[in-house]
C-alpha cells in the first residue's frame, strides 16, 4: 500500500483510537475479558467490495498489540467476491476488541468508496474518458478518501486549492467574464496549467483565445457535450463534470470527453460490509 506524501498514519491511528476511548478506556472488554485471553479472529467481506485501506485497519490492532500476528489475505484495489477473507489475526484480546471498531469503520468507509468508485470505471469500460475525483470529500479525510478513489481506478483531480488553477463559475462572475478569469490567471505565472469552467457554447472560443489549457463543461446536456468536442476538435482536454451518476456516465462518456468529473464517488458512497469474526484455532 502506498498512501501519499504527508499522510500521518501513525497519528491518523492515535487519533481515531483517542475519540473512541474516551477518559475510560475500553471498559467492556476490560470488565469481561481476562488481561491474559487471546483473541483469534478472521476479517472478511459479506459483500462483493474492492478493498481499500486494509493495512491502515492493520494498524489500529499493531498499536494495541505490538505483538499482534497478521496475516492479509488480500490487497487493496483488489475486487473479491462476498465470503472472502481478508486478513486473519491473533493478539490480545483486550487490545483486538478495542482497535476493532476504529478499524472496520476506516475500512467499510474507505472500501465503500473503492467499490463505488469501480462501478463508475465499469460503465465508461472502453469509452477512453478518464474518470476523476473531486475535493467533494469529508473534512480531514481527503487524502485517505483520494487514496480509496484511486483504488477503485479513479484519477485523483486537485489534492488541495494550492495544486492547480481552476477557474468555476464565481471566479467567473467576480471577474466578469471567462476571457478576462482566464487572461488574468495566465498573467499570474504561477507555473499551473489553467482549467476554466464554460456552461455555454459561446464561451469556449473566448476561453481559448485567452489562454485556457482545459475546459471543464459544466452540467452540459449529451448533446452539447458533441457540441464543444466537436468545437474544440482536440486543442485542449475536455472534462465533463456536473450531474453525472452511473446512468449517465456512459452515455456522457460516449460523446468524446477526455475526463468525466464525479463528485459522488467520495461524497455519496455507501460503507460496504466487512466483519471479524472470532474463530477457533
Amino acid at each position: 500500500m502506498t498512501l501519499p506524501p504527508g499522510f500521518d498514519l501513525d497519528g491518523f491511528v492515535q487519533r481515531t483510537l483517542a475519540e473512541d476511548l474516551g477518559q475510560g478506556g475500553d471498559v467492556t472488554s476490560a470488565a469481561t475479558i481476562a488481561e491474559e485471553a487471546r483473541f483469534t479472529a478472521v476479517m472478511d467481506s459479506r459483500e462483493e467490495i474492492v478493498i481499500a485501506g486494509l493495512e491502515i485497519a492493520a494498524a489500529f490492532f499493531r498499536k494495541l498489540d505490538p505483538q499482534v500476528d497478521l496475516a492479509a489475505m488480500a490487497a487493496d484495489g483488489d475486487r473479491v467476491p462476498a465470503g472472502a477473507d481478508l486478513m486473519r489475526l491473533s493478539g490480545a484480546a483486550r487490545a483486538m476488541l478495542t482497535a476493532e471498531r476504529s478499524a472496520l469503520n476506516t475500512l467499510q468507509h474507505l472500501s465503500g468508496i473503492a467499490t463505488f468508485t469501480r462501478r463508475y470505471i465499469d460503465a465508461i469500460a472502453g469509452t477512453g474518458a478518464v474518470l476523476l475525483d473531486t475535493r467533494k470529500t469529508t473534512p480531514g479525510l481527503r487524502i485517505l478518501e483520494k487514496y480509496a478513489a484511486r483504488m477503485g481506478g479513479a484519477q485523483n483531480h486537485r489534492m488541495r486549492l494550492d495544486d492547480g488553477v481552476l477557474i468555476k463559475d464565481n471566479h467567473v462572475a467576480v471577474c466578469g467574464g471567462v476571457a478576462e478569469a482566464v487572461g488574468r490567471a495566465k498573467a499570474a505565472n504561477t507555473g499551473l496549467q489553467v482549467q476554466v469552467e464554460v456552461d455555454r457554447i459561446d464561451q469556449i472560443e473566448p476561453a481559448l483565445a485567452a489562454g485556457a489549457d482545459r475546459l471543464l463543461l459544466d452540467n452540459m446536456p449529451v448533446p452539447v457535450l458533441c457540441e464543444a468536442v466537436a468545437l474544440v476538435a482536440g486543442r485542449v482536454p475536455l472534462e465533463a463534470s456536473g450531474g453525472v451518476n452511473l446512468d449517465t456516465i456512459r452515455g456522457i462518456a460516449e460523446t468524446g470527453v477526455d475526463f468525466i468529473s464525479v463528485g459522488r464517488i467520495t461524497q455519496s458512497a455507501p460503507a460496504v460490509d466487512i466483519g471479524l469474526d472470532y474463530a477457533l484455532t
